[in-house]
């Protein structure tokens, strides 16, 4: 049991493409999102070891999903509790995905855009948008102290 659960684990680290793991040059889109809404809550929100999705926002009326993880404060270090979930929230064929992970909930906003103590308390933002070009993931820098790609 042991050996399969170790070869699925690294199996799925080695779908994660490298990109993820980079930082990109593009732009916050912090301040330029508007008309936020909470997106259906109906449905079970998802989670893992070490994480699990607070809530899911709407950006704007556009239908697209921001996920806001919390992941494990004690955890908060271990990237692979971030590639865990990205792979589990972000199918590979969408044109859009974006997640925010924090490490307290009381910081964790209810709409898409974040207050100035919300985004310092930010830990990573994983976005991919296709139709722009956009695959990154940011780190803050208590998770990757490169200060050349933290946000």
């Amino acid at each position: 049991m042991h050996k399969f659960l170790l070869s699925f684990f690294l199996s799925t680290l080695l779908v994660l493409p490298l990109s993820v793991f980079s930082h990109g040059n593009e732009e916050h889109e912090h301040e330029h999102e508007q008309n936020e809404s909470t997106a259906d809550s109906s449905s079970e929100l998802a989670s893992g070891i070490g994480w699990r999705v607070v809530r899911n926002v709407e950006l704007g009326t556009s239908g697209k999903i921001i996920h806001m993880v919390l992941v494990e404060h004690s955890k908060y270090t271990d990237k692979t509790i971030y590639s865990a979930a990205i792979n589990r929230l972000c199918n590979p064929k969408n044109e859009f995905c974006r997640i925010r992970f924090w490490s307290e909930e009381r910081f964790i906003p209810e709409k898409a855009s974040l207050t100035v103590e919300q985004n310092k308390q930010l830990r990573a933002d994983y976005l991919v948008n296709k139709a722009g070009g956009i695959h990154q993931l940011q780190w803050s820098c208590s998770v990757d102290p490169d200060k050349n790609n933290c946000i």
